[in-house]
């Protein structure tokens, strides 16, 4: 008996390309996989409850039609429901603007050869960030990366025109930098304590963000181990300078960036005023919080590496 999957599709990722491309995605997935069923999300959180209702009635096959934020969203609904997430298999189709996520595992944004790569179901346990806040009771799940301090406030300040991709991001922290008032953090893991004012943390589990950027280093999806980035003040000029260094990955040789390794960390702000949270591109509310790392805590189908 073959497999029956459950694809969930955003109609306007890519600008809504993915609106577009359905019916030949359809025609392929008809092809190659035979049995599915299909849904699309109707508002921005709606692949939340989506993915939740398909577990209700016994898939664990689950396809992400869409690009990062659906992805977060569909995590986010599986490790807010039960313990089914150790028995669900994730494959991605992906039709973002970012496409960050995929970067890391090489998927390839030929819907085609997506499709082919979720057929021949080659997966990986990947790691799962959880951010708990302090004074909420629901936690937040991330498969790529998270950020507090300068890096959200970029996602927030360009969040509607991230169809625009990397040169959203770009553009927004070129010009938000000026004006920018780094806020007064304290940072603790290990036996390590980061006080005062912080332009940037930054925790990662993938390699890419923004569009392509890499701001961590050693990144090892299943190490159980954050890759932090962290950054107490940076100038425009030190930034112009640096930018091919931001998609090489070598900015974090620099002596500004910081960099450590941790599975958990607990971060105090001294106020939320004007203070930005981010997990995979989706901006969060603002208080103090603990993120852990669940160690290969997802499947999700990738390329076999030779």
């Amino acid at each position: 008996m073959q497999k029956k999957w459950f694809v969930i599709v955003n109609p306007t990722s890519g600008n809504c390309t993915a609106r577009k491309l359905w019916p030949k995605i359809e025609h392929e997935l008809q092809v190659q996989l035979v049995h599915f069923e299909t849904v699309f999300t109707e508002h921005k959180n709606h692949a939340f409850k989506l993915v939740q209702q398909a577990i209700d009635k016994g898939f664990l096959n689950i396809i992400s039609v869409g690009g990062d934020g659906s992805l977060h969203n569909i995590i986010n609904g599986i490790f807010n429901y039960n313990s089914a997430y150790k028995h669900i298999k994730l494959g991605v189709i992906p039709i973002g603007t970012g496409n960050d996520w995929v970067k890391t595992y090489n998927i390839p944004i030929d819907y085609k050869k997506a499709i082919e790569i979720i057929k021949a179901e080659h997966s990986i346990y990947q790691d799962i960030g959880k951010i708990s806040l302090e004074n909420s009771q629901q936690n937040y799940y991330f498969n790529n990366v998270a950020g507090i301090g300068f890096d959200g406030y970029v996602v927030h300040k360009v969040h509607k025109y991230k169809n625009l991709g990397f040169l959203a991001y770009l553009s927004g922290a070129v010009l938000g930098l000026l004006n920018y008032k780094r806020p007064d953090l304290k940072i603790t893991f290990n036996n390590t304590t980061l006080k005062g004012k912080c332009l940037l943390l930054f925790i990662g589990i993938g390699k890419y963000s923004g569009g392509g950027m890499q701001l961590t280093e050693n990144v090892d999806t299943k190490d159980g181990l954050f890759d932090i980035s962290y950054v107490k003040k940076l100038s425009l000029f030190t930034l112009l300078k640096n930018i091919s260094k931001i998609f090489s990955g070598k900015v974090t040789a620099l002596p500004i960036v910081n960099t450590y390794k941790t599975s958990t960390l607990k971060v105090t702000l001294k106020t939320n005023k004007n203070v930005y949270l981010q997990a995979d591109g989706e901006l969060l509310k603002t208080d103090s919080f603990t993120v852990t790392t669940l160690p290969k805590a997802l499947q999700f189908i990738v390329p076999k590496t030779k």
